[in-house]
């Protein structure tokens, strides 16, 4: 079986976000980028079934700017055995993404598709549920176990009362949580070997599909600053202040 794992360029995890002077969205100049973390358990998910025998391609998909080819050497790096990138230097919004790779989907026939629950610089949550939709195929969000058996796809994933476990008939999309496994550390080998595999470069416009936005950002501003905490010598002191300043009392 194939499976195509779809990862995206983001802001490092370590790194403190800063809004533009102005407003208008982030400010990514001289900014550490790297690949979203849940879509590195995407790509660690499909490397292990490569590996057990359960799958016997994997193919990472990305979509936006040129520079987002690192981010597929570095899942290729991981274990995938091709990307596909589709260039889009515009703002690409959940449901364009979803097109794409529903594009995408229909040109390689895979038998699942795996993404990350989420990107954590939008942090949306709405890529794979649409791309599930645009596909009319049966899926599985915020999967903490993963199992192949035969043409059906056994899913495991955290609700609000324990756990509940879904089985999925193939072809399937699963998004994965942070349970799901712990992404291994790429190699300088694997790095090297992973500059000479093939890398596509695709573009809506071959893809027919149309990325216009549909939503517009009116502004964007950091957390308003938080008051320092004050230590209170007893519960009397503490029942006065809440009553007489914080007025909750």
């Amino acid at each position: 079986m194939k499976v195509l794992v779809a990862v995206k360029r983001v802001v490092d995890h370590n790194v403190k976000v800063r809004v533009k002077g102005d407003g208008s969205g982030v400010d990514l100049a001289n900014t550490k980028m790297s690949m979203n973390p849940f879509d590195e358990i995407a790509v660690e998910q499909a490397v292990r079934m490569k590996e057990a025998g359960v799958a016997s391609e994997v193919v990472a998909v990305s979509c936006g700017p040129m520079a987002s080819q690192e981010t597929l050497r570095t899942a290729m790096a991981l274990g995938a055995d091709r990307a596909i990138l589709v260039h889009s230097d515009a703002e690409l919004q959940p449901l364009a993404v979803a097109k794409l790779l529903k594009a995408l989907a229909e040109m390689e026939q895979p038998s699942l598709i795996i993404t990350g629950k989420q990107a954590i610089d939008d942090d949306c949550n709405q890529t794979g549920q649409m791309l599930a939709a645009l596909l009319d195929w049966p899926q599985a969000t915020f999967a903490s176990t993963l199992e192949i058996d035969g043409a059906h796809a056994r899913v495991s994933r955290e609700i609000d009362g324990g756990l509940e476990t879904l089985r999925l008939e193939l072809p399937a999309l699963v998004t994965t949580d942070l349970r799901l496994n712990e992404p291994r550390y790429t190699t300088l080998p694997n790095i090297m070997k992973a500059k000479k595999r093939p890398l596509d470069i695709v573009t809506p416009a071959d893809l027919s599909v149309d990325v216009a936005p549909r939503l517009t950002v009116l502004s964007m501003a950091e957390p308003a600053s938080r008051n320092a905490g004050v230590v209170v010598p007893d519960v009397a002191t503490l029942l006065a202040r809440l009553r007489q300043e914080a007025k909750v009392l």
